[in-house]
């Protein structure tokens, strides 16, 4: 369990909000235009941002050759198959359910933690990701039958979800001796790189103009996702224990649900409603502080 300072609560607000309204705003931005280019281009867009960001305040940029390797690591778990599969994954499902089955990576996570890094959860936690899960089968209640019928769009976000929460118990316990925020952009720019590289193979031939609404839609995740979102979630994933910063996101894909709803109509079940406040209690679980008294020093 943690207690979060003021500044990690305002910070995971802010995530919640910026991440939670993207999921429709990005099912809108590649609806007819090519997924791949639409993120290469949301990419370029906010490196510069979250770059100048560095500069203004000064952060250095080097990062020693000895840990490139570790980075590299990082980056592929973190960033190449989040962001590769999740924007090709939207195209076939709901901005909502892709959101949902996007976020069961805070399940991935306390298993892969419990059982691959050897971390021990009190029981509070294990029940968080219990009601954490049981809110996504909720959410998923209405869609089994759709999503049986688009099973590549399922497993991409899956792999997408299981290989970023690997990213995010390795980004926890790295030992690159430098600034998350330099972090950040190095990965950052491999991302940008390689999804330039994927476009270029993929989509040359589909590349279109974005019209004013899809530019409207790549700016917001340029500035929201890449330069703002994107560098909170990897401040948070390091300095928290894993188990805190996964299931503090938990509210994201209920954000994602309900923006969905009532910017695409979609209709609202009681099982909706019913996981909301299973998410709550999952993120109650493990945000709350211990009333256990702190052992005296010597």
């Amino acid at each position: 369990m943690t207690r979060l300072s003021r500044q990690q609560l305002i910070l995971l607000v802010l995530l919640t909000l910026v991440w939670g309204l993207n999921w429709p705003i990005m099912k809108f931005g590649v609806t007819g235009f090519p997924p791949l280019t639409f993120r290469t281009l949301c990419m370029w867009l906010g490196l510069p941002l979250l770059g100048g960001f560095l500069l203004l305040r000064r952060v250095p940029f080097r990062i020693e050759r000895e840990h490139w390797r570790e980075l590299a690591v990082l980056t592929v778990l973190n960033m190449f198959f989040w962001h590769t599969l999740a924007i090709l994954a939207i195209q076939s499902l709901s901005s909502g359910r892709a959101a949902i089955l996007g976020y069961t990576m805070p399940v991935f996570s306390a298993v892969i933690g419990a059982f691959w890094y050897g971390q021990r959860l009190p029981p509070r936690a294990w029940g968080g990701v219990a009601a954490a899960a049981l809110g996504v089968v909720l959410l998923l209640w209405h869609e089994i039958t759709t999503l049986t019928g688009k099973p590549l769009g399922v497993a991409m976000m899956l792999l997408a979800a299981a290989t970023w929460a690997i990213g995010t118990q390795q980004m926890r316990r790295t030992r690159i001796p430098a600034p998350t925020l330099a972090i950040s952009f190095w990965m950052t720019l491999a991302t940008t790189l390689w999804m330039t590289l994927l476009s270029l193979l993929f989509e040359r031939g589909d590349w279109v103009a974005p019209n004013p609404a899809q530019w409207v839609a790549i700016a917001y995740n340029a500035v929201g996702v890449f330069a703002f979102a994107q560098v909170v979630w990897l401040v948070l994933a390091r300095e928290l224990p894993p188990i805190a910063s996964t299931l503090s996101v938990m509210f994201i894909p209920v954000l994602g649900v309900f923006s969905g709803a009532w910017w695409l109509g979609e209709v609202l079940h009681w099982q909706d409603w019913a996981a909301v406040a299973l998410v709550m209690l999952a993120i109650v679980s493990v945000l709350w502080p211990s009333t256990k008294p702190a052992p005296q020093q010597n």
